[in-house]
């Protein structure tokens, strides 16, 4: 790629974002009443954020096995209420432990 298509690819991306962030203060002036619409965009930030952690996750290890081990464990400790660092640090313990696992001990059985 050489350095003008670069910067000619640079400058529609910056335009796109900018028009999407601009677009709707300028076309919508009056406050939004729907609540279906109010709960559609309370939402969305979410579920784009879950878009694309989800499916990174299951790859970001050496197997979907240990990914997947991870993502459960991740999952039970966010459910049982805990923060974002044991969250974090437990899915990780599980990544590694099943890694060992699948590594080292059941090649031998």
């Amino acid at each position: 790629m050489n350095e003008h298509s670069f910067f000619a690819y640079l400058a529609v991306c910056a335009g796109v974002t900018y028009l999407v962030r601009l677009l709707p203060l300028v076309l919508i002036k009056k406050k939004i009443t729907n609540r279906f619409l109010l709960s559609f965009l309370h939402y969305m930030p979410y579920a784009v954020l879950s878009v694309m952690t989800v499916p990174a996750c299951f790859y970001a290890t050496g197997s979907v096995l240990s990914a997947a081990v991870g993502f459960c464990a991740a999952l039970f400790l966010a459910f049982k209420g805990k923060g974002l660092l044991p969250v974090a640090a437990g899915a990780a313990a599980a990544v590694f432990v099943t890694e060992l696992l699948t590594e080292y001990v059941l090649p031998m059985i």
